[in-house]
């Protein structure tokens, strides 16, 4: 791989295409991270390691478990958009880091990067909604549409917390937007932003409380008739998808890669960890939402803290300037 090759007007380096190599061993490996520590708290609120499947060891038992189990098809299954649905959620987390630096360097360093992220959670969901719909199983495909319902309740809110930090860094780029953090991150004058962002993340990483999309209740979710490969493929994605979407959070709200003694590189992991293990422990924390309460939540309450957050953000930058 050749040398990072530096930009001529920006602070950021952008790196040769072959370190998208490295970029997706780091992803790969802050994904197995929230694994093995959801197994460990798993394990913990069920009062014990529970042996050989217990504790951090859990995800690689049932990593094991599932790429040797055979998989199952259903009668009429669309099985390229089934297998889309699952595979495209890697491939969207993969998408969402190039832009994100890592320090001084990133893989693409966009006029428009935020915009770029946001593009790639909205297409979420229309691949949760296919691994519903590819199955041609009515159980599957509620979970798709139910999926589709709580989209209605976060993805606003979550586009309008992401114009917070762009409004005060006057930038739709994620290296400037880092920069304009210097002396104060924007995670500390813009909590409620930060926080919806947070939401959001949870949410097109089907998470936490949005979980009932994939299966925790009695119809068995978008994912019912996974098996084998294809449910490890899909359950894979979902952890990358929160990897990276903590992994954004730090340019936009924790300040990128400042910090003192440790290189730009390493806080931004340092951060990311950090924030990772705060999404994985919120897991259990905090109730299911349903779909049309949470649309309520969303469009009542949401909408209108974040809007006033960008209010308040771009009053300050007018003044400021």
């Amino acid at each position: 791989m050749a040398d990072p090759m530096p930009m001529t007007d920006s602070s950021i380096t952008t790196v040769a295409p072959g370190w998208a190599i490295a970029a997706l061993g780091i992803l790969g490996a802050l994904a197995v991270t929230a694994a093995m520590l959801d197994g460990a708290l798993a394990a913990r609120a069920g009062g014990g390691p529970g042996g050989k499947m217990g504790g951090p060891v859990r995800p690689f038992g049932e990593a094991a478990r599932l790429m040797r189990q055979r998989r199952r098809t259903t009668v009429e299954a669309d099985r390229l958009l089934w297998r889309i649905g699952g595979a495209g959620l890697l491939v969207v987390a993969a998408l969402m880091v190039t832009v994100v630096p890592l320090g001084e360097w990133t893989i693409f360093d966009l006029d428009v990067g935020v915009m770029w992220f946001n593009a790639m959670d909205v297409m979420v969901w229309a691949l949760v909604w296919l691994t519903g719909w590819g199955a041609n199983s009515a159980h599957s495909l509620v979970g798709g549409y139910r999926f589709l319902a709580h989209g209605l309740g976060y993805e606003l809110p979550l586009m309008f917390a992401l114009v917070a930090p762009a409004i005060a860094a006057e930038s739709l780029n994620v290296g400037a937007v880092a920069a304009a953090q210097e002396g104060l991150w924007f995670a500390v004058w813009m909590p409620v932003a930060f926080l919806v962002y947070l939401l959001g993340v949870a949410a097109f990483s089907v998470w936490g409380p949005f979980a009932p999309a994939i299966g925790t209740d009695v119809s068995g979710g978008a994912q019912v008739e996974l098996s084998g490969v294809d449910r490890l493929v899909f359950e894979a994605g979902r952890y990358a998808l929160l990897a990276a979407g903590a992994a954004f959070a730090v340019p936009m709200f924790l300040g990128g890669g400042a910090g003192p003694l440790l290189p730009g590189w390493a806080w931004v992991l340092v951060k990311t960890v950090a924030l990772l293990a705060v999404l994985v422990w919120l897991r259990r924390r905090l109730p299911a939402f349903r779909p049309d309460k949470f649309m309520e939540v969303g469009w009542m309450l949401l909408l209108p803290a974040v809007l006033l957050q960008d209010l308040v953000v771009a009053v300050i930058a007018v003044w400021r300037s």
